[in-house]
């Protein structure tokens, strides 16, 4: 026998505490059409996903086509084509865009993709279609188009995931004819299912029954199977008109191991010893009435009958209690399985009793609801965090971290006199608490540096005959530049200097006035003046206009908030619909795929960066005073680790409304941490740390630096190097969550 295509030996995935597939082990020859049988949550879904290489097996090994599932998928993922239960292509591009997307994706050449395409159309006969949307199909034509899509690369195995749920008898009919053409091309075709009929027209069948493959096997060989029709006992057919009027009784006939109803007949497993004239006799049917025949089991007998062996080893106590069939044809191909009582397996009947109308009016299922709404919220862990964390930072971030005080205003200070009355003047803008003497320099250059990369808030510069004016009796200048661009802490700023320059003058000017009729200092025309002239000047802003400040930060703001919205919401979604699920399985490179969603979001970062500046220049006359290339580049650094932290959230997230719910709770930080609203030299020491992890509170810095105080490159050294690092960080965090897997 010639090596299996398909190989499993004790595969078994477990998630969490459930065991999803246990132990199961099989093997598939070339060009066989093998049916996987089971109900809805046997593991049929999930024995697909780990041959696809999708998921990791718990335990076992697998292989497909000789290369290991757990090593080798993305081997694997080149030759195989696959069909998902759901409808996971893209319903809002074309036919034809859909088929070339993945003829693109298995990178066939423009000649060989027009020539597959060309083909999988004949054979799907979806020619006539090509430019309808994928999402305006009937279910039928859609199971055309991804039938088309897998087989557009020529797979050696095709994986089919439930392909004719939901579609028509026609449809379902058309799709079986191209099932066995394709299998006499010689594609190994891989089907699931919970139709009995679809089980017939396999050539190998397995039945899954509880995470356990209960039988494996040739349909004809599993019919003859001893357990199926033991020794002593046959199968026969009764045709009567009434035949679920007498079904419950059949069942209480001495004799009878098993009756079944299959369409509008009922066949009945009996002892040998049983006649059918002492079975009609109990039945109290007249022999005329009636027709029996003898029949061969089904492959619905031979399920049912090892279901329920399978149920008596597990619990011999549940034997009475289980079903009596758990896959049930009843005759519609289309019918799906039918609910039956525990003791009969009948359809339980309708209650004759009514139950009495309840009172309650417009309130009517109240309680219900309440309970209900409560479950899910109970089942939602990020909507819990939402409604939890986020109020309870929202009220730490707005009464302990955000402060209106304006304290501790970054100074350099530029001393040329450098004696005693100097020092003294230092000491006094340090302990008025509103400045915070960061810096001194010791030459003009260095001064002007640490205001341009914004270092320093506010610079102070002490002439060379500050003393010596002093003892002359003259008025002497202190200049006090003033960064503009945060009007908030340039008002303050201002009023404390200039404050500071009254009280310094009236403490020198109180001595003359308590003795001699002397004036403590004139100006250099001689008239009467203050000892000491503070001269603010603000710098960059000089109107102190608060747009000067709030527009350049809100570039930021709203390029992060594009593109982490924008980017988490279009990975979700995919993986909502399914159609993530589809890319997982094509052999499309991790780096391909990321790049792919990544970099048109990108391109609408860039464009929303270029419209936002243009309306900041035009509308609010804000010039850019820097390169506006350097500005370009470092923005591009901060789109990429913004759509890094989208891609983060895309991990992490589920659905669409988590994902929304993951964004806010970054975009809070962002807007209130970060100095966008408040300065960050006010917030208490931990939370001013923490804010050194947010990506916006260095492009907020480089933005503000670039466009108000023209800062180049070298002035910026510290917010690029800052920000890189954040890049770094949650870029590589991301890429790790990220697999090509689904768990």
């Amino acid at each position: 026998m010639t090596e299996p295509v398909i190989d499993v030996r004790h595969l078994t995935r477990r998630f969490g505490t459930l065991t999803a597939v246990s132990d199961v082990s099989f093997q598939v020859q070339k060009g066989a059409i093998f049916g996987l049988l089971g109900p809805n949550g046997s593991g049929k879904s999930t024995i697909i996903r780990m041959l696809c290489g999708v998921l990791e097996p718990s335990e076992g090994t697998a292989s497909v086509l000789g290369y290991d599932v757990s090593h080798q998928a993305e081997a694997i993922k080149r030759r195989i084509g696959y069909m998902s239960q759901k409808f996971s292509l893209y319903s809002d591009l074309s036919v034809r865009e859909n088929i070339e997307f993945y003829g693109r994706i298995y990178g066939l050449s423009a000649s060989r993709l027009a020539e597959r395409s060309q083909a999988v159309q004949e054979l799907t006969g979806i020619h006539d279609r090509l430019d309808q949307l994928a999402g305006t199909l009937s279910g039928g034509w859609k199971q055309r188009l991804a039938l088309a899509c897998a087989l557009i690369h020529e797979p050696d195995v095709l994986f089919l995931d439930e392909p004719t749920a939901g579609i028509d008898p026609v449809a379902r009919r058309d799709l079986w004819d191209l099932l066995f053409e394709l299998s006499g091309r010689g594609v190994t075709l891989f089907v699931t299912t919970h139709y009995m009929d679809e089980a017939e027209r396999c050539s190998d069948v397995g039945y899954i029954y509880l995470s356990k493959l209960i039988v494996c096997g040739k349909p004809a060989e599993l019919k003859r199977r001893p357990e199926v029709t033991p020794a002593g006992m046959r199968r026969f057919e009764l045709e009567i008109a009434a035949p679920t009027e007498v079904l419950t009784k059949l069942r209480h006939v001495e004799g009878v191991a098993d009756a079944t109803l299959f369409g509008q007949t009922i066949h009945v497993l009996a002892s040998d010893e049983l006649s059918e004239t002492k079975m009609l006799e109990e039945l109290q049917i007249e022999p005329e009435n009636a027709h029996l025949r003898p029949i061969e089991p089904t492959l619905e007998d031979v399920f049912v009958t090892l279901t329920r062996a399978a149920e008596s080893k597990r619990d011999p106590d549940v034997e009475a209690t289980a079903p009596s069939s758990p896959v049930k044809s009843t005759g519609d191909p289309n019918d799906e399985p039918v609910i039956t009582t525990a003791e009969s397996g009948t359809p339980a009947p309708p209650s004759s009793n009514k139950p009495p109308a309840e009172s309650g009016g417009s309130t009517r299922g109240f309680t219900a609801m309440l309970l209900k709404e409560f479950s899910h919220v109970r089942r939602q862990p990020a909507t819990i965090i939402f409604m939890l964390v986020v109020p309870v930072l929202q009220t730490i971030i707005f009464g302990y971290a955000i402060q209106q005080e304006i304290e501790n205003i970054p100074t350099v200070v530029f001393d040329l006199d450098g004696r005693q009355a100097s020092r003294q003047l230092i000491d006094s803008f340090r302990n008025t608490r509103t400045f915070a003497i960061t810096d001194r320099v010791s030459d003009d250059e260095s001064f002007r540096r640490a205001l341009v990369s914004g270092r320093a808030k506010v610079g102070v510069r002490i002439p060379p005959d500050y003393s010596d004016r002093l003892l002359r009796g003259e008025q002497v200048s202190v200049q006090v530049l003033i960064d503009g661009s945060d009007s908030q802490v340039a008002n303050t700023a201002l009023q404390a200097s200039q404050l500071l320059g009254v009280s310094l003058s009236f403490g020198i000017a109180r001595p003359f006035a308590e003795s001699l009729p002397a004036v403590p200092s004139r100006d250099p025309k001689g008239h009467v003046a203050m000892p000491i002239e503070v001269r603010a000047r603000l710098l960059y802003n000089p109107d102190l206009q608060s747009s000067h400040f709030f527009v350049p930060g809100l570039v930021g703001i709203i390029l992060q908030l594009v593109t982490l919205f924008l980017t988490s919401f279009a990975i979700v979604r995919e993986r909502e619909l399914g159609t993530l699920e589809q890319l997982f399985v094509t052999p499309v490179g991790r780096a391909g795929l990321l790049l792919g969603k990544l970099v048109p979001y990108a391109v609408i970062g860039i464009l929303e960066m270029l419209i936002v500046l243009t309306v900041m220049v035009y509308l609010f006359g804000i010039p850019i005073h820097g390169s506006l290339a350097l500005l370009m580049a470092l923005s591009s650094l901060f789109i990429v680790c913004a759509l890094a932290l989208g891609l983060l959230v895309s991990t992490l997230a589920k659905t669409q409304l988590e994902a929304m719910q993951f964004a806010f709770l970054l975009m809070l930080p962002t807007v209130l941490l970060s100095g966008f609203m408040f300065p960050r030299s006010e917030m208490p020491f931990p939370i001013y740390l923490a804010s050194f992890a947010i990506p916006a509170t260095y492009f907020l810095e480089i933005l503000r630096g670039i466009i108000l105080r023209g800062a180049d490159f070298f002035d910026l050294i510290p917010q690029v190097v800052g920000l890189s690092v954040c890049c770094v960080v949650v870029l590589a965090l991301s890429l790790a969550r990220f697999r090509k897997q689904l768990a």
